[in-house]
């Protein structure tokens, strides 16, 4: 892709096209980064707009910080596949002795006449494979506590699929497992062995990140306004579903060195880029996909009617996207619209951050298709 600087230019148009130039944000981002990698090296890195409402903010750069959300599952994933090579803990193992909440999680069968909820006890293992208001429970799964995660399953494990927490709980089965917090162990390795400096938990722990950090931004209407990031500063969990604060920057460095193998090996890749679900179970996913609401899909990306399925990382495509990534890719989105994908059959993996609630929002879904469109018109030609 270096090869081609029209075409480079063509993506900082997109992006400048999508950003807002003055105060009027109507359709319109506050600002967007966007990097490409291959196996070798940074292909494409660029943003446009601001990282605040003023308009002599910041301008937002590749190293522009900002909470990532469920972006963060892929690392925790990547952590985990690389104890499962250590040999600590099996793909398949029961890991309810490990977590006192998931021995005693209850699937939840609905509720009676006096709206109770109807419990019974999970039969099956739990593994890595894989009702608030009437019980007057408050917390959620953002107050990042074990109380907020500790909810009932929908189902047994593996009669089908949901979102969920699965991913904070497989982060507490690391924690318990390695004896090290997950931002320890994603420290000593995955940070520091690709260079990535401005990714963690705890953004008082970054402060060299402090003056170049996004404002959370929401759609009203066509227009952006301003509001509160929706998770604690304070916190009991480092949530591996959705707790890191992160860059574009650092974020193509994790995504190249999980490319060049540097992370987990070439059998553990095709494992995580091998569909995991059953056909009932991807039944129910691309349900959630495609008819959960047209502004949440879970991946608007795609053309509506896409086989799916799901690797261990995230969702899959299971036949070529016209114009885009290729069959087999892997993709997954962040509660503020960040969003990846990886292609290995092209060798080509991107990331586009932003923050702007909600999900789906309709600037992204048009930016992130035309920047992908590009991309792939790019790698075409070579």
């Amino acid at each position: 892709m270096a090869n081609y600087p029209l075409a480079m230019d063509k993506l900082n148009t997109i992006l400048q096209e999508h950003v807002a130039q003055g105060d009027d944000t109507s359709n319109k981002l506050l600002g967007a980064s966007f990097i490409v990698v291959n196996s070798t090296d940074i292909v494409y890195s660029g943003a446009a707009g601001r990282i605040d409402f003023d308009t002599s903010s910041k301008p937002f750069q590749t190293d522009s910080f900002t909470w990532v959300a469920s972006l963060t599952k892929i690392f925790t994933t990547t952590s985990l596949m690389q104890i499962v090579e250590q040999g600590l803990i099996g793909l398949d193992d029961d890991v309810r002795p490990l977590v006192p909440e998931l021995a005693a999680m209850q699937i939840l069968r609905g509720f009676d006449s006096n709206d109770k909820p109807i419990l019974e006890d999970n039969p099956r293992p739990i593994t890595l494979r894989c009702w608030s208001k009437s019980v007057g429970r408050t917390a959620t799964n953002l107050d990042w506590s074990r109380d907020g995660f500790n909810t009932p399953i929908k189902f047994a494990p593996g009669d089908g699929w949901r979102y969920g927490a699965a991913m904070d709980w497989a982060g507490q089965v690391l924690e318990k497992i390695t004896g090290r917090t997950l931002s320890a162990y994603m420290q000593e390795h995955i940070f520091d062995p690709l260079d990535i400096k401005d990714t963690g938990f705890w953004p008082e722990k970054l402060p060299q990140t402090a003056d170049r950090t996004v404002a959370c931004t929401y759609r009203n209407g066509d227009k952006l306004k301003p509001g509160p990031l929706p998770v604690p500063k304070e916190h009991e969990i480092e949530s591996g579903g959705a707790g890191l604060f992160s860059t574009a920057r650092d974020y193509g460095l994790f995504m190249r060195g999980l490319l060049q193998g540097k992370l987990v090996s070439e059998t553990t890749m095709q494992t995580m880029f091998t569909p995991q679900l059953t056909d009932a179970q991807s039944a129910m996913l691309e349900t959630i996909a495609y008819d959960y609401g047209s502004q949440d899909a879970l991946a608007p990306e795609f053309p509506r009617g896409l086989k799916l399925n799901h690797g261990l990382g995230g969702v899959m495509n299971l036949d070529d996207v016209p114009g885009k990534r290729r069959k087999g890719s892997l993709m997954w989105s962040g509660m503020c619209n960040s969003r990846w994908w990886i292609d290995r059959e092209t060798g080509v993996a991107g990331v586009l951050i932003v923050n702007v609630q909600p999900h789906g929002d309709p600037a992204v879904k048009s930016l992130y298709n035309e920047l992908e469109r590009a991309v792939y018109d790019i790698v075409g030609k070579q």
